[in-house]
């Protein structure tokens, strides 16, 4: 592949959601713009719909307008997250405040994911649940009037902090949140704190929220998802030859991590046109081929990057030398077995990988990749060895690309778009 040109992403995934969520609790009308449209920011506004708000048709290029209200309705059916953690993790929280009772469930890989980190404080705080298995959906939670609450979380997860900040948000309670190993994106902090509530880091490194301020109806401007953008980059590195710009990704410094680690490993990966919209720091990318070399991810870096260690690590297949991710068992609790699969199909395509315990080895080759790869449904990998197979002489098969449409629904044409060659042969 030789790339060239200017592409955009979707809209960031995590900002959809939250701004969806906060949108159907801010009276009036609200308008996203750029927002995501994809599977999983369909499921939040499900979401929405069954508990009385409206919420328009999300098509690719509309603007999505929510008529929020102050307090939501209680659903007269069971809520399908679909394949989304974060719809469920964040409506949990704001469903503890609420004086009725709602199931949520969602579809296979996602009944498998632990919740018992999401509702164990929430229950601290006075929300109920019921369920089969306490930790796995289905789960049943009824809400009412919250208890303020300090919390010491098992892992780094903006999932789970979001939860208890939206929880502490809707029942007008302080919550106070500590993050083991490292700050996971902070997309729940800036936007409250937009809204006028006070989110601080103490010196103890507390993240302390206070009640003080009030939803109110908004417009805003979604940014490019740097997790959909790392994938256009990974293309532009592993390319033969030329040069790509990615324009208007977020560049929030939670969310970033991966450009770090690709710089240590001479990416250079340039970064212009910065500005700033909804609250975050946005710009564009330029990357291109890089003779890259391995490095070592440690476990503080993991919150920053957590969603692009399927690209990185099939970056690091085509590095000098060996790559190691340190402290990434999360890996194996998000859409599939993550950590095990990247470690499985990059062995099914010829090159050296092991996942062990929670570190991931890879030994880089020059070798063209070739091979059958299995996603068991999980965009990320589907995605990350489709930029693979962009290689020079690699014949890889990815057996489920439809399931990108969970997080990039044009994800195939757009990797297709940046080819130069391929243009030249279509013009």
């Amino acid at each position: 592949m030789i790339v060239a040109g200017t592409v955009a992403v979707p809209g960031d995934k995590s900002l959809t959601h939250r701004l969806l969520l906060l949108a159907g609790l801010a009276p009036g009308r609200s308008r996203l713009r750029g927002a995501l449209t994809s599977l999983d920011a369909r499921s939040t506004a499900g979401l929405l719909r069954a508990l009385g708000v409206r919420v328009s048709p999300l098509r690719p290029g509309a603007d999505i307008l929510v008529d929020g209200r102050r307090r939501l309705s209680a659903p007269a059916r069971v809520l399908d997250c679909g394949n989304s953690g974060t719809s469920a993790r964040l409506s949990l929280g704001i469903l503890a405040a609420h004086r009725f009772r709602a199931t949520l469930t969602g579809d296979a890989s996602l009944r498998r994911r632990p919740m018992r980190r999401v509702t164990e404080p929430l229950g601290l705080m006075g929300a109920h649940f019921d369920g089969a298995d306490p930790d796995r959906l289905p789960l049943t939670v009824r809400g009412g009037a919250l208890s303020p609450l300090e919390w010491r979380l098992p892992v780094s997860s903006a999932q789970i902090k979001g939860s208890l900040l939206f929880a502490g948000m809707a029942a007008s309670q302080p919550v106070a949140i500590f993050e083991p190993n490292g700050r996971s994106r902070d997309h729940s902090e800036r936007l409250l704190r937009s809204f006028g509530f006070d989110v601080v880091e103490d010196p103890a490194g507390w993240i302390r929220f206070a009640p003080t301020g009030e939803l109110h109806r908004f417009d805003v401007e979604v940014p490019g998802d740097p997790s959909s953008a790392a994938f256009m980059v990974g293309a532009a590195l592993l390319a033969e030859g030329g040069s790509l710009r990615i324009s208007g990704i977020g560049l929030n410094p939670t969310r970033t991590g991966f450009l770090r680690v690709l710089d240590r490993m001479g990416a250079g990966v340039v970064t212009e046109h910065t500005s700033t919209q909804a609250g975050e720091p946005v710009g564009d990318l330029i990357a291109g081929p890089a003779t890259l070399r391995g490095t070592t991810i440690v476990a503080e870096e993991i919150p920053a990057l957590i969603d692009e260690i399927p690209l990185l690590a099939v970056v690091a297949s085509r590095a000098l030398g060996e790559t190691r991710f340190h402290d990434v068992g999360e890996l194996r609790v998000k859409e599939s077995d993550r950590l095990g699969l990247l470690a499985a199909n990059l062995r099914a395509v010829g090159v050296d990988a092991t996942a062990l315990d929670d570190t991931l080895t890879v030994v880089g080759t020059d070798q063209p990749p070739a091979g059958r790869v299995r996603t068991e449904g999980d965009h990320r990998i589907a995605m990350a060895f489709a930029v693979l197979g962009t290689v020079k002489g690699a014949a890889v098969r990815v057996d489920d690309m439809e399931c990108t449409a969970v997080s990039f629904p044009a994800f195939g044409t757009t990797l297709r778009s940046i080819d130069a060659r391929k243009k030249g042969r279509s013009s």
